[in-house]
């Protein structure tokens, strides 16, 4: 690759890459948490009658983070989810560097706005 000015089918192929390596990850990383969840939780039975949400342990990701930490099945598959979450966002993110090496100002500008939309969104309509 031209370490200057990257070709369109360069950085296809990059985020491409990314994308399928992203997911694959993500994929693994369910899996394993659902596996666990499972074995951790093969005696209970569920209670279909009562609605239960999320608990607030796994509302943020510190939470989620400390749950990760005591290899709790359900924080593996939220870990899981957060880096699909976060793989489109990579993407964008990715984008506006190649773009930005291409010299291309018009889709800097425009990828800066997607990503902005996509950080408001991923916050809630907060900064």
């Amino acid at each position: 690759m031209n370490a200057h000015k990257p070709t369109d089918e360069q950085v296809e192929q990059i985020i491409g890459g990314i994308l399928k390596i992203a997911v694959i990850i993500a994929a693994v990383i369910v899996l394993a948490g659902g596996i666990l969840y499972l074995i951790q939780n093969s005696g209970n039975s569920p209670e279909y009658h009562v609605f239960k949400g999320e608990p607030k342990s796994l509302r943020t990701i510190s939470g989620i983070l400390k749950e990760l930490q005591i290899l709790d099945g359900i924080g593996i598959i939220q870990i899981g989810l957060l880096l699909l979450i976060a793989t489109p966002v990579a993407r964008v993110i990715f984008s506006v560097f190649a773009f930005a090496l291409q010299r291309d100002r018009i889709y800097v500008v425009v990828t800066l706005i997607v990503l902005t939309v996509l950080t408001y969104s991923i916050l809630g309509g907060r900064f």
